[in-house]
């Protein structure tokens, strides 16, 4: 992965409306490869009805992107054709200009520890009422130590040490965000059996982890939530009453993750329901991937992300009427979509939209 891939994700073309094909990547006269618009990224130009799709959708529901650097958006979010470094780097303003898409997803975060001034530059390029969803490092959520191929190597002897996350996470992520700040994300790796099997003794685990991290800042004016921690786990076993009841003692929120690995949407909300019996909060779901397909077949499949490839209204359904009820009851809902659940994530978060105004 490149430096510059921030989310683990490759690049795309072109799309409109959703589920629609947009123009490929080379050019409609001569078949060959457009070069790269040179400039900062501008805006694509946005049709009237997702203009007034924007002001519909109600002010506390946050939907975006699991990254934004992916060239094949060319007339979905992006007005011309730009390289992935280029977007990375400067694309948010771009990003942020479109009208249903009011957060985005940080995962590049996950593969190491960013610096105040990285976090710093991203919030510079968007509006005081843009959010982040931003993953902490992996050196403090993955109980082992990978290999380049992703396999386990040895034990991480980092695995939920509530000061590293602070020094190397919430700290620098509150105070290079600031305002921008969404909601600090430990996504829990994929679990050894040496740990699954004592399910009791890793949600205590988790209860020290979280009751030691450092207390966050309230909402700051401008408007917007404040930051708020979740927690998103990748082992069905973990999902469980004793876990939730943890979740609520410390305000933390479960992050529905939607991922082949774990349960259907419909059970996850069945348990955060009994997270809310504590006392409701932000909704925050990230839908990953197409529950079909694995990381690399969808990726192979869905590429270069122009295009809704396997619609998937069951899940966008649930995703929706979850959005709906929060959003009613007062509380934010931030909700960020990966290429890799449909095809296009922002076209993904164009028909939730859509689908939450109806």
């Amino acid at each position: 992965m490149s430096q510059f891939d921030l989310f683990g994700s490759p690049e795309d073309p072109k799309s409109p409306p959703a589920g629609q094909v947009g123009k490929g990547a080379s050019s409609p006269d001569t078949g060959k490869p457009r070069r790269a618009a040179r400039g900062t990224p501008g805006a694509a130009p946005h049709d009237p009805s997702l203009v007034a799709l924007g002001a519909a959708l109600p002010a506390q529901v946050l939907l975006g992107t699991s990254s934004w650097s992916f060239p094949g958006w060319r007339g979905i979010v992006w007005d011309d054709d730009y390289s992935d470094a280029k977007l990375s780097r400067q694309g948010l303003t771009a990003y942020a200009a479109h009208p249903v898409l009011r957060c985005v997803g940080i995962d590049r975060s996950f593969y190491s520890p960013l610096s105040i001034a990285e976090y710093q530059k991203y919030a510079e390029q968007v509006p005081r009422d843009f959010r982040f969803l931003v993953k902490a490092p992996s050196l403090v959520t993955d109980a082992v130590v990978r290999g380049e191929k992703g396999e386990g190597v040895s034990e991480n002897p980092c695995f939920l040490d509530a000061r590293i996350a602070a020094e190397q996470f919430v700290t620098p992520c509150l105070a290079g965000l600031g305002p921008n700040a969404g909601v600090l994300v430990f996504q829990v790796s994929p679990l050894p059996f040496t740990l699954l099997r004592d399910v009791p003794a890793l949600i205590d685990r988790l209860d020290a982890f979280f009751a030691a991290l450092p207390p966050l800042p309230g909402a700051a004016g401008g408007g917007g939530p404040g930051p708020c921690y979740a927690l998103e786990i990748r082992d069905g076993a973990l999902l469980t009453p004793r876990l939730m009841r943890m979740l609520g003692q410390h305000g933390v929120r479960y992050c529905l993750g939607l991922h082949a690995r774990m349960p259907s949407a419909e059970r996850q909300a069945a348990a955060l329901a009994l997270l809310d019996e504590a006392g409701a909060g932000p909704l925050v779901v990230r839908w990953s991937l197409h529950s079909g397909h694995r990381y690399e077949q969808a990726k192979a499949k869905y590429a270069p992300f122009d295009k809704i490839v396997d619609p998937d209204p069951a899940t966008r359904d649930v995703i929706a009427a979850l959005a709906g009820h929060y959003a009613r009851a007062g509380h934010p809902v931030f909700v960020i979509v990966n290429n890799k659940a449909e095809g296009s994530s922002p076209l993904s978060c164009q028909a939730l939209a859509e689908a939450i105004t109806r």
